[in-house]
């Protein structure tokens, strides 16, 4: 089974949308799917219809106090399960260090989750900025799926991303796969296409061929504490993401 980053040095760029509704996607398929919440401000726990809000049964208790992943989670209807965040977070940089061992934690955590869980997939929502949380994220990742929110600033983010993934190949001895998904996706603009042109010059064929487009339903859903799916199954969104699911499983990238 594949863990997937969800990073963007940018925020507002779709992130949290597309952890949700990818997993949501992946579901009818294996329902083993974890998702974890790795950005302090916790936007993906807050469309969790009853997230846990003690420090002690968030990720950060993983860091803190040596929890077990499988001791964390809390079942979401159409998804799987769920890691909580919590503000604690933002402690981690600055308390745990940056050494081998706390930069490898997530990924020996999530072996451990594995054995005792079975395969399922694992989708990460990543801060927004480089730090140990993201490093985390990125050391026990597959593969890494970068939004772009077809604008000039979250091109430059992925491209700070590429910079950095690029930097992490002599440390990881492998390069990561990854792919670049264009979200708020406005075909009235002219800057969309463009920045769409760039990503691919850039990428090249790592730019997805499927975009997320601006549509309400994608927009509205977390409002009411839903997926697209569950919100508007027949929205051009749900369609959306039903497109990158097979997209990724195809290629190969997402197994099920």
């Amino acid at each position: 089974m594949t863990r997937i980053a969800v990073f963007n040095q940018k925020g507002g760029v779709g992130k949290t949308t597309t952890v949700l509704n990818l997993a949501a996607a992946i579901y009818p398929h294996n329902q083993k799917t974890l998702v974890i919440d790795m950005d302090p401000q916790g936007h993906l726990t807050q469309i969790h219809p009853t997230p846990h809000s003690s420090v002690n049964q968030s990720l950060f208790s993983f860091y803190q106090n040596n929890r077990p992943l499988s001791s964390l989670t809390l079942d979401w209807n159409d998804i799987g399960k769920l890691i909580c965040s919590h503000k604690e977070l933002i402690k981690v940089d600055s308390v745990f260090g940056k050494g081998p061992a706390i930069l490898n934690k997530l990924k020996h955590g999530l072996e451990t989750y594995d054995r005792e869980q079975g395969s399922g997939n694992t989708i990460i929502d990543c801060c927004p900025y480089l730090g140990v949380l993201s490093l985390n994220a990125v050391f026990a990742a597959d593969l890494i799926l970068v939004p772009i929110a077809s604008d000039y600033l979250s091109l430059q983010g992925a491209q700070k991303v590429e910079h950095t993934l690029k930097a992490l190949e002599p440390v990881l001895k492998k390069r990561v796969s990854r792919r670049y998904l264009m979200t708020c996706f406005d075909r009235r603009r002219g800057m969309t296409f463009e920045v769409f042109q760039q990503a691919r010059e850039y990428f090249g064929d790592e730019v997805c061929k499927t975009v997320i487009s601006e549509n309400v339903a994608v927009a509205e859903s977390p409002q009411y504490k839903q997926t697209v799916f569950q919100y508007s199954r027949n929205s051009n969104g749900a369609m959306d993401y039903l497109s990158l699911f097979d997209e990724l499983r195809s290629e190969g990238l997402i197994t099920v």
